[in-house]
């Protein structure tokens, strides 16, 4: 039996079917390299896209904390092993709420990036506090510590990051709402229906049938369960996309449950 998530449904059904041209792939929508001070240090390139491969991942998105500056490298190292890779990032909100932010494009993610940047307050990150940040190349070596403190919050509301990303046609969906912190169940104490999100992301720790339990309001909403990885181990393959092709308009329908794309987990 899978779990089917789709919008305003929580259901399972035994049987997965659907006409040759959608294909059904395996993604990780949150995952993170060395850029994020609270990563391994393995979260390297070509260790993601190997990892990725071996679980038979078809796609997974970069998601560092409030910077993209590692997005190339992924994608590129992707690229040779013909890993789809999407560029994204991690936000944290005014509320210390994290949001996944996904893009088509290194451009558009980079754009994000600069936006962010400039609602992010002025500080040095403390190496020996938090971790170092480390920016590297698509071979995981090293080209500079990024010094600026990431591990905080923009100074933009949810609602804000929320339109700031679909202005530049990207994806936004909250992530491990089940999570005691940075979550926004647990900051917020609800998902306001008015940011119409089209997904909400799950913990690795929590089944969808749990989580319906748990959290009845998340019935809802489509569920993903994503690995949130700071290290190989935790990259997951929980949640299979239908898909014709692996771009945020696609993902989006998927989400919806719109036009035969769905979200199984």
């Amino acid at each position: 039996m899978v779990w089917v998530s789709t919008a305003m449904t929580c259901h399972s059904e035994t049987h997965v079917t659907g006409r040759p041209d959608f294909r059904y792939i395996y993604v990780d929508l949150h995952v993170h390299t060395v850029l994020s001070a609270c990563a391994e240090v393995e979260m390297i390139p070509p260790l993601i896209v190997a990892q990725a491969k071996k679980l038979g991942l078809g796609c997974i998105a970069i998601t560092d904390h409030n910077s993209a500056e590692n997005v190339q490298a992924v994608f590129d190292a992707g690229k040779a092993v013909d890993l789809v890779v999407l560029p994204g990032m991690e936000v944290q909100t005014r509320e210390e709420v994290h949001l996944v932010c996904l893009f088509d494009t290194v451009d558009q993610d980079i754009a994000w990036q600069e936006k962010v940047y400039a609602h992010l307050p002025p500080l040095p990150n403390r190496p020996e506090a938090f971790g170092a940040q480390f920016v590297v190349d698509a071979d995981g070596e090293f080209v500079r510590e990024n010094e600026r403190l990431l591990l905080t919050s923009v100074d933009w509301s949810v609602d804000q990051v929320v339109a700031e990303v679909r202005a530049l046609n990207g994806l936004c969906f909250p992530a491990h709402v089940d999570r005691p912190s940075f979550s926004l169940l647990a900051n917020l104490g609800f998902v306001p229906p008015e940011l119409g999100f089209e997904a909400v992301e799950l913990s690795h720790w929590l089944s969808p049938e749990q989580a319906c339990e748990r959290f009845p309001q998340l019935s809802g909403y489509t569920l993903l369960v994503d690995g949130d990885a700071h290290r190989l181990a935790e990259m997951q393959r929980r949640t299979m996309v239908k898909v014709r092709e692996l771009n945020v308009a696609e993902l989006r329908l998927a989400f919806k449950g719109q036009d035969g794309r769905r979200v199984i987990v």
